[in-house]
């Protein structure tokens, strides 16, 4: 493995997973959020994950990884297809079920940093839904292709040197799955688990499709699904639970 694309998988693997640990941790122990906090973390999010890709896509092209190495391009369109209507199906769903429990146990354990997210982190009005969509946009694409892109190529061909394809390919898939939940490690055990599946799902669908459209396509539904919906639902759920009455016959307020 080269010198440099090491060192970018440690930085993703270490520093990128505490940092955002960290400033998530701040932002949760804030007693509330304004628009302005909302937006700057918006837009920071947005110029790293832009100057990582540009960064990889710099050193990656210096040693020679085309851009189909690296899944940007769709060698297979039918199956592409088919995989990003797969993917982002079973993420509808998975969200539409999600929701439903915030609305109704809006406040349970069970459901980890989610109602803190909706409250502190997800827009609240609609130019922040705007930023939050681009926000969302340009996650889908980096993050799929800094972690199924480049970090899958790179332990995929790591692992290749003698070994058979099945082997090398679930190298990458390991590899890349392990970094992405490590990168998400902000969002608690529960969170991180969820990840860990999703990220095998999508690293799967992108070997065997040689293309990140679909795991582009299925993160950006259930990014964007998260974020629009998620406050509203904790809002009902909330205001749901405090019209019912209590056993004396009161309402809680």
């Amino acid at each position: 493995m080269h010198w440099d694309y090491a060192l970018i998988l440690l930085v993703f693997a270490t520093v990128v997973p505490l940092l955002g640990r960290r400033r998530i941790r701040r932002l949760m122990q804030a007693s509330s959020t304004t628009k302005t906090d909302r937006l700057i973390l918006y837009a920071s999010t947005i110029a790293f994950q832009w100057i990582a890709v540009a960064l990889i896509l710099w050193r990656t092209r210096a040693h020679a990884l085309s851009f189909a190495d690296l899944g940007i391009a769709v060698p297979k369109p039918g199956l592409a297809a088919i995989a990003a209507l797969t993917l982002s199906g079973l993420i509808v769903v998975n969200q539409l079920v999600a929701l439903r429990r915030l609305r109704e146990h809006p406040d349970s354990p069970a459901h980890g940093i989610l109602p803190h997210l909706a409250l502190k982190v997800f827009p609240q009005d609609g130019v922040e839904r705007i930023a939050f969509a681009a926000l969302v946009s340009t996650v889908a694409i980096c993050e799929e292709l800094i972690y199924r892109g480049f970090a899958q190529r790179v332990f995929q061909d790591w692992a290749a040197g003698g070994s058979r394809l099945a082997f090398a390919m679930a190298a990458g898939i390991v590899g890349s799955v392990v970094i992405f939940s490590l990168a998400h490690l902000y969002q608690g055990k529960r969170g991180l688990i969820a990840t860990f599946v999703a990220g095998m799902l999508f690293s799967i669908v992108r070997a065997f499709t040689g293309s990140l459209l679909p795991a582009s396509v299925a993160h950006f539904v259930a990014d964007i699904m998260a974020g629009f919906l998620a406050p509203r639902q904790l809002q009902l759920g909330r205001e749901a639970a405090a019209a019912e009455p209590v056993p004396d016959g009161t309402v809680r307020h």
